[in-house]
């Protein structure tokens, strides 16, 4: 039998959720447009993504309102910007329970603290919002050369467009 494509049967908001974010690559794209690309190229060189398969998530993403396409940019909404936590926390994760060493440190750029797993500032004391976050090459980034990798060596303001 084959494996469904959607979780219509399934009373759960979890499983809604799943419906927008839960194929592969998918916060993977979110991911990026979190760190500021805008552009297909940009996505395509950065995820090493086959072309149909991005032009089918981002074609997704836009009719489920996640991202705006504004000219040849895509761009989060506030709906994609509300999945920032998700992101963060599932990142977080997998530093805590698979041994991974962080790719990516969030610094608040208020006090230049570095945010706890939980987004919150251990300076200051509460959630950083994304905008107030500079995002910095940690320990386990893998140093590959693609013009996204390369711009993201260098910190870098969440949301603030990566032009390549």
């Amino acid at each position: 039998m084959a494996l469904g494509k959607d979780y219509a049967a399934q009373d759960c908001s979890l499983a809604r959720a799943l419906e927008v974010v839960g194929e592969r690559w998918t916060l993977l794209i979110v991911r990026d447009a979190i760190y500021g690309v805008r552009r297909f190229s940009d996505f395509l060189v950065h995820l090493d993504i086959p072309r149909a398969v991005l032009s089918a998530r981002l074609q997704s993403l836009v009719e489920d309102g996640v991202l705006a396409k504004d000219g040849n940019d895509y761009v989060l909404t506030a709906k994609g910007r509300d999945l920032w936590p998700v992101v963060h926390t599932l990142a977080r994760w997998s530093e805590e329970h698979m041994s991974a060493e962080p790719c990516r440190l969030f610094v608040h750029v208020g006090c230049g603290a570095r945010v706890r797993p939980d987004g919150a500032c251990p300076s200051c004391g509460g959630l950083v919002p994304m905008e107030e976050l500079e995002i910095h090459a940690g320990p386990g980034v893998r140093h590959r050369d693609d013009p996204v990798s390369r711009v993201l060596r260098s910190p870098h303001r969440l949301l603030e467009p990566i032009r390549t």
